[in-house]
Order: C-alpha cells, then structure tokens, then sequence
C-alpha cells in the first residue's frame, strides 16, 4: 500500500458568473487509521483493536499515542516500548493500522474502554457520566493561578495558529490544534480533518518526548471548543483553551470543573471569557 499524502490532487471545475474552467485543486485527505495496543499476557503478544478514527495521514505515530494518553490508557512515554504500523510476513505494509507496543511490565485498563468505537469530526458525548470518566483520567493537578497570559497575547494567538497551518492554505479543509506557552510562542502545531485528533496529535507529541503535563501552555484550537477538546487538555494538564469558535456549555461545565481559563470567539482583538478569567492579565 502506497502511503498517502496529507493532500490529493484533483480536477475541479470553477464556475463563475462570466466563465467557467478546469483547473488543477487539492483536497484535504481523509483516511481511516485503526489503533490498536499490543500488551504481553502470558508470556505472548496480544493485539487488540481500540479504535477507528477518520484522519489526515501524517503524525500517525503521535495521533495514536495521544489518543490512548487522552482516554486515560497510557500514563506516560515508560508505558510505551514502541509504535509501529502493521507489519505481517505476508501482507503489505499498512499504513492506515497503527499499533502502540507496551513495554514489558506496563499494564493498562483496557476493560474501560471495552467498545469497538468509530470516532468522528462531530462526535459527542454527554453527561454526568463524562465528567465523572475524565475526573479518572486526570491524574495531573490543574495548577489554579497559572499560566498568566498578557491580554494582547491571548488575542493574537489565532493568527499564530493561522500562520502555521501549511495544509489549510493549500485545502481550506483542515483544523488545527497549537500550544503555546504564556508568552504566545508557538511550540507545535498539527492539522487534521478531525479537530479532536489535531489535539490528540500535539499531545501525543510530547507524551513521546516526555514533556508532560503540560501544566504552563496554552491550547489554541481553529474551531469550537468541544467537551471532547476540553477533556483532552484537561488530561494533559493543559490549564488554558482558546479557541477560534464557540464552546458547548458542555465544555464550560469541564473547564469549571477542573479550574480551567476558557475563551472563545478569539478573532482580531476581541474574545469571550467563559470562566477562568484571573490568568488573564488586563495590563502590564
């Protein structure tokens, strides 16, 4: 199998008010990237299908273990031995299957997670019975009085986001996820077609350089504001969201929660504060 690209080549048909043409376009590419965790039980390797999220190829390794670190699965970088794709003596490499190798001696609660789930863009979830799951994966404190974050910086820190994103420009079909620290200096950034899977690549980035938690950054999303997107930087210790979008009240009964700063409709100069608003510096 041919690894695919984060972009696909196609012929599109412009039709506009004086003329229509043919021209060359990219789309964004979407592909499916199953995820599964390989464990020792008795003495022999044992396989297990987790999760089948639709993505944007790319960062593949880092989407994987930042999605197992979001659900509460993996603790830190020590619990992973390697992540491979799939490689049989009879098949071709598969670029689309993902395994997370624990090394010997890890073990992880799979039992929470025992479902064969199908992840989307618009996925959701509801409910006492959420808060109630997250509270279990934190296991990093929210520090409750930083980062402290100058107003300007929190306002521009779209425009950073937008600055990176190299696939967007091309497709104008990708979010994106950044981190920053408290002075609004860029520090990684990942694109996808899912915007829960942008963040689970910039986490599952420094869960592989073993940077976490991430207790003095800021999570800068393209889009809205999800429980989902909350949940994961609630995991990673990430105490301060900006997004682009809107938030679902969802969202804020997290960022409550946990202490954490939320802000939303962060265009230009101007954004909401939900809650969290005493990191905020209003002046030097």
């Amino acid at each position: 199998m041919t690894r695919a690209g984060r972009v696909t080549p196609v012929r599109v048909r412009r039709m506009r008010a004086e003329r229509t043409v043919e021209e060359d376009d990219v789309l964004a590419t979407e592909e499916p990237m199953e995820i599964r965790v390989v464990s020792l039980e008795d003495g022999q390797e044992a396989s297990r299908s987790l999760s089948v999220t639709m993505r944007t190829p790319g960062d593949d390794f880092e989407l994987a273990v930042g999605f197992l670190f979001g659900e509460g699965l993996l603790r830190s970088r020590r619990d992973v031995d390697r992540v491979v794709y799939c490689e049989t003596p009879i098949a071709e490499q598969e670029y689309n299957v993902v395994s997370v190798v624990l090394r010997d001696g890890a073990r992880i609660d799979l039992h929470r997670l025992e479902r064969h789930f199908y992840t989307t863009s618009s996925c959701g979830v509801c409910g006492k019975t959420s808060l109630d799951a997250v509270r279990v994966q934190a296991t990093y404190d929210i520090p409750r009085d930083r980062p402290r974050v100058r107003r300007e910086v929190v306002a521009g820190l779209p425009d950073r986001l937008g600055g990176g994103q190299e696939v967007f420009r091309e497709t104008g079909g990708l979010h994106a996820a950044g981190l920053f620290d408290a002075n609004g200096r860029l520090e990684a950034l990942r694109e996808d077609v899912g915007r829960h899977n942008a963040v689970d690549k910039v986490v599952g980035h420094r869960v592989l350089s073993g940077r976490v938690p991430l207790s003095d950054h800021i999570l800068t999303v393209s889009g809205r504001a999800s429980f989902e997107i909350l949940q994961k930087a609630a995991v990673a210790g990430i105490p301060f969201v900006v997004a682009v979008g809107a938030p679902s009240n969802l969202a804020l009964g997290l960022a409550k929660e946990f202490g954490m700063t939320l802000v939303g409709f962060a265009r230009g100069d101007a954004f909401n504060v939900y809650t969290g608003g005493h990191r905020i510096v209003e002046r030097p």
